[in-house]
C-alpha cells in the first residue's frame, strides 16, 4: 500500500479509514453535551433557588438549621466543582465509585454526571444573579397576597429569570461540547477519544486532531449561529411607531 506524502493526502485517507468512528465519536460527544447541558441546568436551578432562600427574623428555629444546613451544602458542592479540574473531577467520580463504593458506572454514565455536576455548580452563580435582579418588590407583592416563598420562585420569579438565562444556557452548551474532550481519561468514547484512537494506528497526529479540531469548530460555529438566530427570534422587532391618540 502506498502511503500519501502530502498533507491533504494523509487527511484524505485518515478521514476514508476512520470518518465512520469520527462521526460516531460525534454523535456521543452531541448526546453527553445535551444531557449534561440540561442536568445541569436544573441543578443550577436548584441550587440557586436554595442559596436564595429568606430566612426571616420571626422564622423558627427548625427552618433557620435547615436553611443553614443546605445553604452549607450547596455551597461546598459549588466550591469543590469549581475549584477543580474536570478531568480530574472525571477520575474521581469514575474511579472512585468502583473503589469506594463498589459500583461499576459505564464511563458514558459517568462523563454525563461529571459534565452535569460541573456544569450545574457554574450556573448556579448565574441562576442566582438572575433571581437577585428581579425587582424585589414583585417578591413584596407576591408575599402580599399570601404566596409562598416557593410559589413565588415557581410562578413569578423562576419565569422570569429563565428568559434572561436562556443565552447563558446556549453558552454553557456550546462549551460543553469542547470540554466533553476531557473524558477520554476514563475511556469515554468522544470525539477527541477516537481521534487519539486513529493516531494509534498511523502516528500522524497533526492530520488527525486537524479533523479532530475541524468537526469541533463546525459543531460549535453551527450552535453558536443557531442561539443568536434564536436570541433575536425572542427578542422580537426592534422597530416600532408610537400611536396617536386616535389609533389607539
Amino acid at each position: 500500500m502506498n502511503l500519501p506524502t502530502s498533507f491533504l493526502g494523509w487527511v484524505s485517507l485518515i478521514w476514508e479509514n476512520y470518518s465512520g468512528m469520527f462521526l460516531y465519536g460525534t454523535q456521543i460527544t452531541l448526546v453527553i453535551a445535551i444531557t449534561g447541558t440540561i442536568l445541569g441546568s436544573l441543578i443550577g436551578f436548584v441550587v440557586g433557588i436554595v442559596q436564595g432562600i429568606p430566612v426571616e427574623s420571626g422564622s423558627s428555629m427548625l427552618r433557620k438549621v435547615v436553611v443553614k444546613l443546605l445553604n452549607i451544602i450547596v455551597n461546598i458542592y459549588v466550591e469543590i466543582f469549581r475549584g477543580t479540574p474536570m478531568m480530574v473531577q472525571a477520575v474521581v467520580v469514575f474511579y472512585g465509585s468502583m473503589q469506594v463504593f463498589d459500583l461499576d458506572m459505564p464511563p458514558l454514565a459517568a462523563g454525563i454526571l461529571v459534565l452535569s455536576l460541573n456544569t450545574g455548580a457554574y450556573f448556579a452563580e448565574s441562576v442566582r444573579g438572575a433571581i437577585t435582579g428581579i425587582d424585589p418588590g414583585q417578591t413584596e407583592g407576591a408575599k402580599a397576597i399570601g404566596m409562598t416563598h416557593f410559589q413565588t420562585m415557581l410562578y413569578v420569579i423562576i419565569p422570569q429569570a429563565f428568559r434572561t438565562l436562556i443565552p447563558q444556557i446556549g453558552n454553557a452548551f456550546v462549551s460543553a461540547i469542547k470540554d466533553t474532550s476531557v473524558l477520554n481519561v476514563i475511556t469515554v468514547s468522544e470525539l477527541y477519544f477516537a481521534g487519539r484512537t486513529a493516531c494509534g494506528v498511523y502516528f500522524r497526529y497533526f492530520e488527525t486532531y486537524f479533523i479532530i479540531a475541524l468537526i469541533y469548530l463546525i459543531l460549535t460555529f453551527v450552535m453558536s449561529r443557531l442561539l443568536k438566530f434564536l436570541e433575536r427570534k425572542m427578542d422580537g422587532s426592534r422597530n416600532y411607531e408610537l400611536l396617536e391618540e386616535g389609533e389607539v
